[in-house]
């Protein structure tokens, strides 16, 4: 298997098979393929499988593409970013945010990982579930905006607002740190908690979390387009769209 990422803001992953090799995704990742490539859809391991990674804030289902000759298919995310290639030894592993995964080798496996501790997950903003990632194989995760790469020594610690963190080596801790000051509680802007990452190890981190750009993007949308006007018009349209998806399909019956 051979790849090439390409492109700057928006970047895609072409990836080059031979035959038999197998790659897969999530739903609504990939970009084109050519010719000779079979696409499985299907829950990656049964009902539970499913259940777990959607748990972890994946697709229930996964799409498998197997290479019967020799063809190329691109991934491409849904947001600006950089798409990271990591080639993982048997049983090495990374922790990721539950957005990043783009796709893998089919030896690769995605499980839940749990926060280690209770308070990490209730005020750093990350929740109790990240995405744990398991070779052999290569992976290619997606983070938002321009990644900056850090190495932590035994006990050397950053403070990272929690959105930043975009994926870290499983001997990384996470922590949180209350923001000290009464002034810059209420008006520094970045909450009460910051998320303490402690090495040894090391970490990704992204320049724009996805929520960061939401925010500022809903601050230039008209105000009645965010009520329940607005609310009202995307429901109709939606209605509509799938209205016409489900009478084309009926009436080729």
């Amino acid at each position: 298997m051979k790849y090439e990422i390409s492109g700057t803001t928006m970047q895609t992953v072409s990836i080059d098979l031979g035959p038999g090799e197998t790659v897969y995704s999530q739903t609504h990742a990939m970009a084109w393929m050519t010719d000779g490539i079979f696409m499985d859809t299907h829950t990656g391991g049964g009902l539970f499988a499913g259940l777990k990674r959607a748990m972890g804030g994946g697709s229930f289902f996964i799409t498998q593409y197997a290479a019967q000759a020799r063809a190329q298919i691109a991934f491409a995310p849904r947001f600006p970013g950089q798409i990271v290639a990591m080639a993982l030894a048997p049983g090495q592993s990374i922790i990721c945010r539950k957005e990043t995964f783009l796709c893998a080798e089919a030896s690769v496996t995605l499980e839940i990982a749990f926060q280690q501790r209770l308070g990490a997950g209730v005020f750093a903003g990350e929740g109790f579930i990240l995405q744990r990632v398991i070779g052999p194989g290569t992976v290619f995760l997606d983070l938002s905006g321009e990644v900056v790469e850090k190495t932590l020594r035994p006990g050397e610690r950053l403070m990272v607002h929690a959105g930043h963190i975009g994926m870290q080596e499983p001997t990384v801790s996470t922590d949180i740190q209350m923001v000290r000051g009464f002034r810059n509680v209420l008006f520094g802007g970045e909450g009460l908690f910051l998320a303490t990452l402690t090495g040894p190890g090391k970490v990704w981190l992204q320049s724009m979390p996805i929520l960061n750009l939401a925010e500022e993007i809903a601050r230039y949308m008209p105000g009645e387009d965010r009520g329940r006007g607005g609310g009202i018009a995307s429901a109709v349209a939606g209605s509509a769209v799938v209205g016409g998806i489900l009478g084309s399909i009926f009436s080729n019956d």
